[in-house]
């Protein structure tokens, strides 16, 4: 880590010149310009107080933020072939987070294991084929291009009512495949 160049960041963050940190800090305008250069260290308690002009702190500062994933390749995907379902789980170790997508092929007639009630909600967008949602005693049509969504407070299952393999992303909050 650069600490003159993490300091300079955010003296600019603020709209301050050096000037006007230094005399917050009660510094001088050289000694905030070396220090941006990395020509001199700061004591603890100097740059504490560097911190605090900028609204800062220790902690703060030296807090390193991993690097957030945001796009997955199909690399990365996991996959399980099971009794005529393949299920491609599209975000590595998604359990942790809010929701959990998978893109599941269901081959003709095959039906999705029945799910138990839980909390949360599921969303699905039907990407080739046509389905029979089942909720509770209630089946719904959703064919390719269409959508659905409900609460899984009942038993659900997923059918495939076409004449070919059907594929679709399903989306669980809180995430349960």
């Amino acid at each position: 880590m650069n600490l003159g160049e993490k300091i300079k960041q955010m003296r600019n963050q603020l709209g301050l010149t050096q000037e006007e940190l230094a005399n917050r800090c009660e510094l001088t305008k050289g000694y905030i310009s070396q220090l941006e250069n990395e020509l001199n260290s700061p004591s603890i308690a100097t740059l504490t107080d560097i911190l605090s002009a900028l609204g800062s702190n220790l902690s703060e500062f030296f807090r390193e933020e991993a690097e957030e994933k945001v796009v997955f390749t199909k690399e990365e995907f996991f996959e399980k072939d099971s009794d005529g379902v393949k299920w491609h789980w599209l975000i590595p170790n998604a359990q942790k987070n809010m929701m959990e997508p998978v893109l599941i092929e269901l081959a003709e007639g095959v039906s999705t294991a029945g799910d138990i009630p839980h909390e949360g909600e599921e969303f699905g967008y039907v990407l080739e084929g046509k389905l029979s949602i089942v909720l509770g005693n209630k089946r719904y049509t959703c064919k390719k291009g269409e959508a659905f969504y409900y609460p899984a407070n009942k038993p659900h299952s997923i059918i495939n009512k076409g004449k070919s393999t059907a594929k679709f992303l399903w989306v669980s909050t809180p995430p349960n495949f």
